[in-house]
């Protein structure tokens, strides 16, 4: 464990309160069992205490020393951090019971300043050909695709393709019963582009395409791969006219000149959240690196847990079962242990920083986040709400909103320099 984070209490219960649960405990048993000679739920005490020892024991242990190890903990100001081991319980009924428990506990630490930190920071700029880059792209966002008579493929071409892979990867074959292919398109891997280029529908033709070590889906990755495809179609695409029509068609914006300021700003505002996420961080490993204190392991292990359970969701992200993957965790969270132990300092920091400001969540807060992932899921916000409260989720929620509105707090008080 931590330095100076271990405690151990030694707690004892009275005896009148063990008596009294162990009392409760026999009757509970005895409402349940059927003993030879006796009628339901009238067997002595005696004989239920006798028989049924260690699942009173058991019983009056659970309910004694939970109760009483938090009693003890909250009188005593400790804010623990760890579930408790609990060693050299001592039971008898009759008599007093004691337990040790060992646990961990929050660091207590002096706070620093924490207003007017320098921080790298200049509003981004918003070029006019990064608008008309964002406005290409609404274009291709309404593209319309048609169909074109059959001719030999060309570049440019969108072909119609049915594909299923004949050897290369392991694991069931690659079927795709209909897949785009762009001829010709940087972004294309060649293989497709070299085969395809001049068939003209139906055709059918088997050839190799290698894959990039870089790939995004894992068993393809670095496989040269033999396809059997049929060319069912080709199909041209259409952009529409960047004019009035098109902007109005957009909603709001009845010209191109309107549409053109409202890309502008919409590019602004997504670099200036990158940006000063950017900055945020960097205020944040001020901090850190401002504040020398220990952290619980137990918080450690649970921070290390969540940045694996991470990159397994990665993994399952791009088709690959983790337990497929041949890793030795155990390494991997070990090489996680110093990020793990500096994101614990940040949250505790923040979690400081915001007590000393008096920064809350406020309902309607809560509510807003509520109702854009009840948008995002295009469910009812009660329903949605329902579900987060039963899965515990409204509290992380509400966590998240604080630890945000601390960050913009830091930012907004801190020194920005042109980088």
């Amino acid at each position: 464990m931590a330095d100076g984070l271990k405690q151990t209490l030694e707690v004892h219960v009275p005896a009148a309160e063990v008596d009294a649960e162990v009392q409760q405990a026999v009757a509970a048993i005895r409402r349940k069992v059927r003993l030879p000679g006796f009628r339901p739920g009238k067997a002595p005490a005696e004989m239920i205490l006798r028989r049924y020892a260690e699942d009173v024991r058991e019983e009056v242990v659970r309910k004694l020393v939970g109760a009483h190890f938090w009693k003890r903990a909250e009188e005593q100001n400790l804010v623990v951090a760890s579930v408790p081991d609990i060693t050299d319980v001592h039971f008898e009924p009759g008599q007093p019971m004691r337990f040790k428990a060992e646990f961990e506990v929050a660091p207590s630490f002096e706070l620093k300043e924490y207003k007017g930190l320098t921080v790298s920071y200049q509003d981004p700029e918003v070029s006019d050909e990064d608008v008309r880059q964002r406005l290409e792209e609404i274009r291709e966002q309404k593209a319309e695709y048609f169909n074109v008579d059959p001719r030999p493929v060309e570049d440019g071409d969108y072909a119609v393709v049915a594909l299923e892979s004949v050897s290369g990867i392991s694991g069931p074959p690659v079927r795709q019963d209909e897949v785009v292919v762009r001829i010709g398109d940087p972004d294309t891997l060649p293989g497709f582009s070299e085969n395809l280029r001049g068939l003209t529908p139906p055709a059918e033709t088997q050839f190799e395409v290698s894959y990039p070590e870089d790939y995004g889906e894992a068993r393809l990755a670095g496989q040269a791969v033999v396809f059997h495809a049929r060319l069912k179609g080709i199909r041209r695409k259409e952009l529409p006219e960047l004019n009035d029509e098109f902007a109005r068609d957009l909603g709001e914006h009845q010209s191109v000149e309107e549409l053109r300021e409202a890309v502008r700003r919409s590019v602004f505002f997504e670099r200036q959240v990158v940006a000063q996420r950017a900055a945020k961080d960097a205020l944040i490993d001020q901090l850190v690196d401002r504040h020398e204190f220990p952290v619980p392991e137990a918080y450690v292990e649970r921070q290390i847990e969540a940045l694996v359970e991470r990159q397994l969701s990665n993994l399952a992200a791009q088709g690959v079962d983790p337990r497929t993957v041949r890793v030795d965790w155990e390494k991997v969270k070990e090489s996680q242990r110093d990020r793990a132990v500096r994101e614990v300092k940040a949250s505790l920091l923040l979690s400081r920083i915001a007590d000393a400001e008096s920064i809350i969540a406020t309902h309607d807060e809560v509510d807003r986040e509520v109702n854009r992932i009840a948008r995002q899921e295009r469910q009812p916000a009660a329903a949605v709400r329902a579900r987060l409260e039963k899965e515990g989720a409204l509290g992380r929620i509400a966590s998240r909103i604080r630890t945000e509105k601390t960050l913009n707090l830091l930012f907004e008080h801190a020194r920005k320099t042109a980088q």
